[in-house]
């Protein structure tokens, strides 16, 4: 009775898990933070655009899905995937073994290097940790970037200053109230664009192959770990993209290099 009984629970389990994987993509819910220019932001209107968000609007006409964007904190954009607010996260989450830990990933859609800017009189050249004790350095929170400062240049070195988004980091820094941030080079090039930017430049790039237990594979979309046909169908849409010169457009509109994985 017991094989009888356990027989017929593995196949309800496995009855679940063919249902599981024949869910219905047809529409598609889409997470993003959207204070993350230009990869994700909110324009005047309320409007959430962006690089992520252009890459996942082409992912969704490859997928021929119906694909609605919507903002959500990035302290809590993990656990609302986890509790199906929305079925794909396009906000620059990189790949990390950590992250992996409670999401999977499809294949990365883009990699930028890291940079440390600080304004442009200031004697800061490089994230060695020993120069560095006196300084105080921003970056957002729960990113690649905090985990980089706080296991390399924490410890016995600058002062780390967390922010819930990476604008009021900028910020912080435009007012003097920091001595540098760390963040993407290309989102940080365009915050140097700006007026507020014009204060500061980069100082230093950080050699990401040398940290990858920090700064991960590239970024990907994020998925639930059940929804692995969903993980497949938008690497396959990203490569599709990709090939047919979709994606060199879209960099092309952001970006002056290449942000492509290969």
């Amino acid at each position: 009775m017991r094989f009888v009984n356990f027989a017929a629970g593995a196949l309800a389990l496995m009855a679940s898990m063919g249902m599981a994987s024949a869910k219905d993509w047809s529409t598609i819910k889409i997470g993003t933070e959207g204070a993350y220019p230009p990869f994700n932001s909110l324009t005047p209107s309320g409007e959430i655009v962006g690089f992520d968000v252009d890459i996942a609007k082409a992912v969704c006409e490859k997928l021929k899905a119906k694909c609605t964007v919507v903002a959500q904190d990035w302290d809590g954009i993990i656990p609302g995937l986890k509790a199906g607010k929305y079925d794909a996260i396009f906000a620059s989450m990189s790949i990390t073994d950590e992250r992996k830990k409670q999401v999977d990933f499809s294949r990365s859609y883009y990699q930028t290097p890291a940079v440390w800017v600080a304004p442009k009189d200031s004697k800061i050249t490089s994230f060695d940790a020993d120069g560095l004790k006196s300084s105080i350095v921003g970056t957002q929170s729960s990113t690649i970037h905090s985990n980089f400062l706080e296991g390399e240049i924490g410890p016995g070195g600058a002062q780390v200053k967390l922010y819930p988004a990476q604008d009021e980091a900028n910020a912080d820094l435009a007012a003097g109230r920091i001595d540098a941030v760390e963040a993407d080079k290309s989102a940080m090039m365009e915050w140097l664009k700006s007026d507020a930017g014009k204060c500061c430049e980069i100082k230093a790039e950080i050699d990401i192959k040398k940290y990858v237990k920090y700064f991960g594979l590239g970024v990907g979309a994020a998925v639930r770990k059940e929804d692995t046909d969903l993980r497949d169908a938008i690497s396959k849409a990203i490569e599709e993209i990709h090939a047919d010169g979709t994606y060199k457009k879209l960099n092309e509109k952001y970006f002056p290099f290449d942000l492509w994985v290969p």
